[in-house]
């Protein structure tokens, strides 16, 4: 480019054409700036733009996201007389639609008296840009209307959008017309399929057309790794994910973040970690999205230290990242390291978002803090605009819940402006339970059954307020009626990951390739625990077991057995990390405090609820469960 310019510049009175390939050229080669700063010495000069020259100055615009001196552009070009040229009207739509004013573009394209695929495919991509999917839709029907033909740009855009709507019925037309118009589906074409299906929640849809594509690129890898871990079969994405390596394409951003939120949920610490070496091995910038991912899988894999030093990293944060920080500390049971992180949050002018506040009144609750608790949610509508959402309206109940402030909770519950869910009810229902208030427990479980039909954990939760006061018969009545309705309680399924490999146990597991090591290895922990004080808790056995088999029955829970495995298989002093699909139930978190006193040993585990650090025979949740 420099030679061109000295070229440029020995011509004494260049025309514009001369100037039309030098704006061109300045800005392919990313030197937009100078691209405007040669249009203005061109009409400096006196030198008449024509219809070439706009669009190569309009895209310099675009790169730089330069709206004001698009603007005045455009009244050039008013000026000028090419305000009706198509290929001149169609970048404008880029330029105004990439500069965030897509209702501006719109009115071009609605403006045009003749528009060609370029067109509706700049509106449709000005739409997509600014995340607006559903006017994505609404004008390709318009289009279909009007029977303007269509090509692969636009059918990409559209099952894009399908897939961000769930909108199957149109994704699976557009499929249609492929197949019945003969259509070869590009790499591209072949990528929006496999992801506006995966998106649409037919994964295994979206797999077979990725096993079909002749090649795939990182992107096709990612929209199916994506797709599988918004599916929550995140042991897939991982597998998929190996696949991948073993194929040898390199990862990019997207697929690390999906990577990184199917570790978060399996508690696959080591495979995340892995990620994170290669971030850092490749030198690849540390962007919100990804630091705030890393942040998250941390926080859910109980690692909490490992969240706290990705956060303190990051050149650049914002609302998400923060949240995501919060809500980690706050499930991690350091309520009061949460909210120091939201004050500072505040300090530094961030706004905080509605999630933002469910991670702080999450933060009280585990901290016990009723006061600030109160404070945040009055604040949320007051200083910030929030309207409370259900899940804010729980939140508060299991602050008063867990302080034991149970009438507090009940009447805040029967108070409250919009009907409360069986979610919130289940909520008090559980704070009954742990401060033995068999009224309120009572009602809790009548409301929450007039809403849906309860399930298995709400009546043993019952059943077990009413064992905790003595009331045992009404206990049994309980779980006679669990056995008449034929309520099944949903099996227990633990996870541990041990190199990389990720194990799953279910409750009485008989299924597992190291069986009789497994259920050795709980014998003996058994034993252990025992001559450590360690006494069964037959309440948590299954419900049809016979007396003679209760203790088996809750020696055999699905946490037992990985912590087993985890004992077995790695050398003593190593942290055993577990994910359970259910809430860890009284017996396994009794029986793990010893666990860890007995082995020397740091147990986390992360249920349906929340985590529990196990160390030296304590828990972080203070026995509250």
């Amino acid at each position: 480019m420099d030679y061109a310019l000295s070229i440029f510049d020995d011509i004494g009175e260049p025309d514009s054409s001369a100037y039309n390939v030098m704006i061109r050229g300045l800005t392919y080669k990313q030197s937009p700036h100078e691209a405007i700063f040669l249009f203005k010495k061109m009409l400096e000069t006196s030198v008449e733009p024509d219809e070439f020259t706009f669009p190569c100055v309009l895209k310099a615009c675009s790169r730089l996201r330069a709206l004001s001196e698009g603007e005045q552009v455009h009244a050039h070009i008013l000026k000028c007389g090419f305000g009706s040229v198509e290929f001149v009207e169609n970048t404008l739509i880029h330029m105004y639609a990439n500069c965030g004013r897509v209702e501006v573009a719109r009115r071009v394209f609605d403006g045009m008296s003749e528009r060609g695929v370029v067109a509706w495919n700049s509106m449709f991509s000005g739409y997509m840009r600014s995340g607006c999917w559903e006017e994505v839709v609404k004008l390709f029907h318009r289009m279909r209307e009007l029977g303007v033909g269509f090509d692969e740009v636009t059918m990409i855009s559209v099952l894009t959008s399908c897939g961000r709507l769930a909108d199957l019925e149109l994704g699976e037309w557009i499929n249609g017309y492929i197949e019945a118009n003969g259509i070869k589906k590009s790499l591209a074409l072949m990528t929006s399929l496999v992801d506006m299906y995966a998106k649409c929640g037919e994964v295994d849809t979206a797999r077979r057309l990725f096993d079909l594509m002749d090649q795939r690129d990182v992107v096709a890898w990612s929209a199916m790794i994506s797709g599988y871990c918004q599916a929550n079969r995140c042991r897939e994405a991982l597998d998929l994910f190996n696949e991948m390596q073993k194929n040898n394409v390199d990862p990019n951003e997207v697929t690390m973040v999906s990577v990184l939120n199917a570790c978060a949920v399996l508690g696959a610490l080591e495979t995340g970690k892995w990620v994170h070496f290669y971030i850092k091995k490749r030198n690849l910038k540390l962007t919100v999205t990804l630091g705030t991912a890393l942040i998250d899988f941390y926080a859910k894999c109980g690692s909490v230290d490992s969240s706290i030093e990705i956060f303190i990293k990051m050149a650049s944060k914002n609302v998400f990242t923060w949240t995501a920080l919060i809500q980690g500390l706050a499930s991690n049971g350091q309520g009061k390291r949460a909210l120091e992180f939201f004050y500072l949050m505040r300090d530094k002018n961030i706004e905080p978002n509605d999630v933002t506040f469910i991670g702080a009144l999450a933060a009280c609750s585990h901290a016990g803090l009723v006061d600030e608790g109160r404070n945040l949610f009055v604040s949320m509508s007051k200083d910030f605009g929030i309207e409370p959402r259900i899940e804010h309206y729980g939140c508060m109940v299991d602050v008063l819940g867990r302080a034991g402030l149970i009438e507090e909770a009940y009447q805040f519950i029967k108070n409250m402006p919009i009907q409360p869910n069986a979610v919130v009810w289940r909520t008090l229902l559980a704070s009954c339970k742990a401060h033995k208030n068999v009224r309120i427990g009572e009602e809790s479980f009548r409301c929450m059954t007039i809403l849906e039909p309860a399930h298995s954990g709400d009546y043993i939760l019952l059943s077990n307020i009413y064992a905790s006061v003595g009331r045992c018969e009404d206990a049994l009545k309980v779980r006679r009626q669990m056995r008449e309705e034929r309520i099944k309680k949903t099996p227990g399924c633990s996870l541990i990951e041990l190199d990389g490999v990720v194990h799953e146990f279910f409750s009485e597991d008989d299924g597992h390739a190291h069986l009789k090591e497994i259920y050795g290895g709980v014998e003996d922990m058994m034993k252990q625990i025992k001559s450590a004080g360690y006494v069964p808790n037959p309440t948590d056995a299954r419900l049809d077991a016979e007396e003679d088999d209760k203790e088996a029955s809750v020696s055999h829970h699905s946490e037992k057995l990985a912590i087993a495995f985890g004992l077995i298989r790695t050398p003593p002093g190593t942290t055993i990390r577990i994910s359970k699909n259910l809430r860890v139930c009284t017996d396994c978190h009794n029986a793990t405090k010893i666990i860890s006193k007995v082995y020397n040993r740091e147990i986390v585990v992360r249920d349906r609820n929340r985590f529990h650090h196990f160390k030296e025979g304590l828990c972080s949740c203070n026995d509250y469960w």
